[in-house]
């Protein structure tokens, strides 16, 4: 009985957290595209890796706050903007809901770089796509490093983390939405 309480008591405030995110502190356009810009050369100059995709992608959608908790039922949000040639040309939203065996807060960022027609096509033809979902897509991690050049990326889609801060650990079955948004 006392997990169920305290499952649903995680439930609530995880939903609370998100919804507050979502309507009280959505930002203004100006301000997500400047902290996405910011994040993005923050990346490059200290990934070798991000530095090399830059140059050949298409687009690259920065989510440069993310932030993330739970506690065996959690969630995370963030806003980001898709950048094509040095241009703002979209706002995103990520969210995520989770359960499992969880606990604690993040905050964090990541980049998607988009590598081809195909992959920037999925992201402007969907309603929302999930990480997860979309075609070919790699998580870029220090295991990649030391064999990623340009002849070896040649996937769709490659995804960076950056500026964890936190502690949130466990094991969970999470799903990461992407929706466009419209931001005043």
């Amino acid at each position: 009985m006392f997990i169920r309480v305290l499952t649903a008591l995680a439930f609530c405030a995880a939903i609370a957290t998100v919804g507050q995110t979502t309507s009280a502190q959505a930002e203004d356009a100006a301000t997500i595209e400047s902290k996405s810009r910011a994040a993005l050369q923050s990346l490059v100059k200290k990934s070798e890796d991000a530095a090399l995709l830059k140059k050949d992608t298409l687009g690259i959608l920065v989510f440069p706050e993310v932030l993330k908790g739970g506690l065996i039922v959690g969630g995370l949000y963030g806003e980001g903007a898709l950048l094509k040639s040095d241009k703002a040309t979209g706002y995103y939203e990520t969210v995520a809901a989770s359960i499992g065996l969880q606990a604690g807060i993040q905050k964090f960022g990541y980049a998607v770089f988009f590598m081809n027609e195909k992959a920037m096509g999925y992201l402007d033809e969907s309603e929302g796509w999930e990480i997860g979902s979309a075609p070919s897509l790699v998580v870029v991690d220090k295991g990649i490093a030391g064999k990623f050049t340009t002849t070896s990326a040649r996937e769709s889609i490659y995804v960076f983390y950056f500026d964890q801060k936190g502690l949130m650990g466990g094991l969970g079955i999470e799903g990461t939405k992407i929706s466009k948004i419209t931001p005043e």
